[in-house]
């Protein structure tokens, strides 16, 4: 965690982050009782992980369907 806020610029930390963290918060508070600390961290972990990992395609998809667009016109 220590690397992830010192590596990400804060406003990039705010931008996708924050978002993922708070979904997977929600859905842990909402849903995950497994009545074991270990195992409700680990679902919290994994949660924020995919909810990340889909906040990155979807700025990924979204980056690259603008440079796809500027590279046509260019041609």
């Amino acid at each position: 965690m220590y690397s992830l806020v010192r590596i990400l610029p804060f406003a990039r930390l705010l931008r996708e982050q924050v978002p993922a963290f708070a979904g997977a918060f929600v859905i842990a508070e909402l849903f995950y009782k497994f009545h074991s600390f270990a195992l409700e961290t680990l679902a919290f972990l994994a949660t924020w992980g995919l909810i990340d990992a889909l906040i990155q395609a979807v700025r990924h998809m979204a980056g690259g369907s603008r440079h796809q667009a500027t590279d046509t016109s260019g041609s």
